[in-house]
């Protein structure tokens, strides 16, 4: 039996564990009561960048797994402060770059929660700098992005993770079971919606531009995007106002044009809708349907304007047959639109979800996990065995793979891909044509123009090469 790694140096055994399944599996201390019960000085020590927004709770549940919060990274100190509060122990940084060159080997595993247009390039150097890495989906903004990461990824041999809603849990398992067993017959179409955007999208740029706080550094925050002046608030009567106030459980806090939050809705920064939800919802798809790559997408939408993303959209993909399965249609919706509800079914679809059309049967997959439209498939649905693992879900599968156990279900391998699915939608949004796609020559063969979303030009001194 081999020694426990806690007999080899804390570093050397944190800095050999990749993402390969080892011959040792370890329990992460959640499983086994709470993170203390695991001595500090062998539990990961992760650095936080991007920490005021989605990353406070994110990194709460990766102390939750077992991680010490040991450095922080923000470039706004006023959002940042509840995170500071919350771990006064931790070093504090405004450039990531000098946070990875300060910390060394003081650091074992970096997550990254930051605005979608700076992911790539903070991933890619936390792996050239030896790090595990966990990224806020999605995790790139455009397709070049992607394919580069994954080839910083596995050059590193680090352990991975995107936080997209993990397909390795007790719901999503229970769904493949029930496809796998052929419950629902051939599925053909899939369906899924979201009730994103709660942020402003549709709009143009205000006009103007507004001091920048002495709390954040806007240049910092631009990253590689075009140069554009800060706006710190909207013009009275703007029409994005109204947007923000449908959604008041929202505006108190995230009532930014750009930041925080609100860079989901422009293209220079964010994904969207589509982007933003899209790698939560498709990724128990993808997985329980076997989906490779797209063979055709296309998009219908509100209207899109050259900088922001539409009010509402539903986008199409097609995909191939696969092994014993037949091609499949997927259809996205947001911006509020739902698909029509099934025939004989008198309740309201849920704000989101995904509804699965079988040539037996139909199945409603939502947050709760997957629901039988029909009595009698629901009895069926019983006598089928459980046969897949169960997992622990995104913190705790990050943590195994960081300390020596298998891959997390959603590492770089299985997310690129995933995120180049809902990438390409907002390229069939953006040029409003049906795209047949090429994923081996990575363009789009029969709209040339389209292919000018694929790779986007970096800005103000910033490159994937030197990140």
């Amino acid at each position: 039996m081999p020694r426990s790694p806690h007999h080899l140096g804390r570093r050397r055994f944190l800095q050999t564990a990749s993402g390969a399944a080892a011959t040792l599996m370890i329990v992460p201390a959640t499983v086994l009561g709470h993170a203390g019960a695991t001595p500090a000085s062998q539990r990961p020590a992760l650095a936080g960048i991007g920490v005021g927004g989605v990353g406070f709770g994110q990194l709460q549940e990766l102390e939750a797994a077992g991680f010490q919060i040991v450095a922080l990274c923000d470039v706004d100190d006023v959002f940042a402060r509840k995170a500071y509060d919350r771990w006064p122990q931790a070093r504090k940084y405004r450039d990531f770059r000098e946070l990875l060159q300060a910390e060394g080997n003081r650091v074992d595993a970096v997550y990254c929660g930051t605005p979608d247009h700076t992911h790539a390039l903070i991933v890619i150097a936390a792996l050239r700098s030896g790090k595990h890495v966990c990224c806020v989906k999605p995790l790139t903004r455009t397709v070049h992005e992607g394919r580069v990461l994954l080839a910083a990824a596995r050059q590193a041999g680090r352990a991975t993770q995107m936080t997209a809603a993990p397909h390795s849990t007790e719901e999503p398992r229970r769904l493949n079971e029930w496809l796998d067993a052929g419950l629902l017959g051939a599925v053909r179409e899939v369906h899924l919606w979201t009730n994103r955007p709660v942020w402003p999208q549709g709009m143009l740029r205000p006009p103007g531009d507004d001091p920048v706080p002495a709390s954040l550094d806007w240049n910092l925050w631009l990253g590689p995007a075009p140069a554009r002046p800060f706006k710190d608030r909207w013009p009275a009567g703007h029409y994005a106002l109204a947007q923000l106030k449908a959604n008041p459980d929202w505006i108190a806090q995230y009532n930014g044009v750009y930041h925080p939050f609100n860079f989901r809705g422009w293209w220079d920064f964010g994904t969207g809708a589509l982007g933003d939800m899209g790698c939560h919802h498709f990724n128990p798809v993808v997985r329980a349907l076997k989906l490779g790559p797209p063979l055709r997408i296309e998009a219908t939408a509100t209207k899109v304007t050259p900088e922001t993303a539409p009010l509402a959209s539903i986008v199409t993909y097609d995909f191939a047959a696969r092994a014993g399965l037949p091609p499949v249609r997927l259809v996205w919706y947001d911006g509020g639109l739902q698909p029509p509800r099934p025939h004989g079914w008198d309740q309201p679809l849920p704000e989101e979800g995904a509804l699965y059309v079988g040539d037996q049967g139909q199945l409603l997959y939502s947050w709760g996990g997957p629901k039988l439209l029909s009595p009698t498939l629901a009895a069926k649905a019983r006598d089928i065995p459980k046969t897949l693992p169960r997992r622990p879900g995104t913190w705790g599968e990050w943590y195994q793979a960081c300390t020596g156990g298998e891959p997390a279900c959603c590492a770089f391998d299985w997310a690129v891909p995933l995120t180049e699915i809902v990438l390409l939608g907002n390229i069939a949004v953006r040029t409003g044509k049906s795209l047949d796609w090429d994923p081996a020559a990575m363009k789009f063969t029969n709209h040339a123009p389209a292919n000018a979303f694929l790779k986007e030009p970096y800005h103000n001194g910033w490159s994937l090469e030197s990140a």
